[in-house]
């Protein structure tokens, strides 16, 4: 399993408070492990669960994930790309 860096592990922490995740503890999760899926490896999540997400993110960081953007598609893929997304955006509206 990868390490997880500050931000990722603050948003496992946001995303398993979102999906009341009580059985995960946000810093055993691996960054790189698919959000969506039955890999076994992975979060399992579903799209209701993507809903959760994107409005937990939108309320904490202010950035908002749409549903019919591939760049979300992309972001969703695991915790590490979704956390790289959000510090992208987070950036951009700052400059």
């Amino acid at each position: 399993m990868a390490g997880q860096t500050d931000a990722e592990r603050e948003l496992a922490v946001l995303l398993v408070q979102a999906l009341n995740l009580e059985d995960r503890a946000p810093e055993s999760i691996d960054p790189e492990a698919p959000l969506f899926g039955d890999h076994a490896a992975g979060w399992g999540l579903d799209s209701i669960d993507a809903l959760e997400i994107a409005l937990a993110v939108q309320q904490k960081y202010g950035v908002e994930l749409k549903a019919d953007s591939e760049d979300t598609k992309r972001a969703f893929a695991s915790l590490r790309t979704l956390s790289a997304y959000v510090d992208a955006q987070r950036s951009s509206a700052v400059h």
